[in-house]
């Protein structure tokens, strides 16, 4: 599988496919220890060497997973991505209650907001104790929407010292929204950001101030919640699908369902038309795809693999449900 380099740090090179690893936190159900290290071991095999977790993601499990499941292989060969900005905190008098985060897990931990420098060096040096990690090599702001005063102002130059210093690769902000990541690009020194659910095939607000800033900057961008939550991950949307995290209005499931018919007139299904438009845009370098088992990455690396051909974008967008359309020429 292709990697490729960061525009402003070359020797952090992602693969166009990413391991999201919010299911080995056990985003809404549990995953087994054995189910996430089939999805690890598969997506190795499959050439996947950029994986991406967080904190949040069920009180640290993730990151002690991941951290277990990649122990053993080369750590040169591959890229893991963490964030900041949400310490936490232990709070046994509420363990025996689950976590109300979303994730299946004991509340043995309170998430606590700290975007100071002290809380960044904090929260890293919590990951690599859970990770088992010699380094961490991407070190997100994990969703400052509420603290931009304190993120840009404090977290964002405790990274660059990191960085410089070579304790992380590179640094940036991965958010639900493109304007407050774009305002990153232009005020503040960060080399990647992660986008989630903004620019997908049912929505591409992101290609209206993010992408264009990101590619005048040289910043790189990588795409998260290429599903829309979900809605965009089968072939035909159900009518009880999910977009954003809840119920999707009507209307929307009927854009969607509008989109699957045309990719279908191309032999092309929904998911896969939705993997292939993202990383179609120059500043795109790589789509992060949260995976729980071995054969959720299989079915993904299907669908990644597929060939999607450019008459599809064109007849999208004469049917008015594509607003945003790179050329060949941009594509990447």
């Amino acid at each position: 599988m292709r990697a490729r380099a960061l525009p402003l740090r070359p020797q952090v090179r992602l693969t166009e496919l990413g391991f999201g690893a919010a299911q080995g936190g056990n985003l809404y159900r549990t995953t087994t220890d054995e189910e996430f290290a089939s999805a690890v071991d598969t997506a190795w095999e499959a050439g996947v060497r950029y994986y991406d977790t967080a904190p949040h993601y069920g009180l640290g499990l993730s990151e002690r997973r991941l951290g277990a499941a990649l122990r053993e292989r080369p750590r040169d060969e591959y890229v893991v991505s963490t964030k900041v900005g949400r310490l936490l905190v232990p709070s046994p008098q509420d363990a025996h209650l689950r976590d109300s985060g979303g994730f299946d897990v004991p509340a043995s931990h309170r998430r606590v907001w700290d975007f100071s420098r002290d809380g960044v060096l904090r929260s890293i040096e919590a990951s690599l104790e859970r990770t088992g990690l010699d380094r961490v090599d991407v070190v997100y702001l994990h969703d400052p929407d509420d603290h931009w005063e304190q993120a840009a102002r404090e977290a964002v130059p405790a990274l660059v010292e990191l960085r410089d210093q070579g304790v992380v690769g590179a640094i940036g902000a991965g958010m639900n929204q493109s304007a407050m990541l774009a305002r990153f690009v232009r005020e503040t020194d960060v080399d990647v950001l992660m986008c989630a659910g903004r620019y997908t095939l049912l929505e591409q607000g992101a290609a209206d101030d993010l992408l264009p800033a990101a590619g005048r900057r040289g910043v790189g961008v990588v795409i998260a919640g290429v599903y829309n939550s979900g809605l965009l991950s089968r072939e035909r949307p159900p009518a009880d699908a999910v977009y954003n995290y809840q119920q999707a209005p009507v209307e929307v499931i009927e854009r969607a369902r509008r989109i699957a018919a045309v990719c279908e007139t191309y032999g092309v299904t929904l998911p896969q038309a939705a993997l292939a438009f993202v990383r179609r845009h120059p500043a795109v370098v790589s789509t992060v795809v949260g995976v729980r088992d071995g054969a959720q990455v299989t079915e993904t690396m299907r669908r990644f693999e597929a060939v999607v051909p450019d008459e599809l974008w064109n007849a999208l967008a004469e049917a008015g449900l594509l607003a945003v359309q790179p050329g060949p020429d941009e594509a990447a």
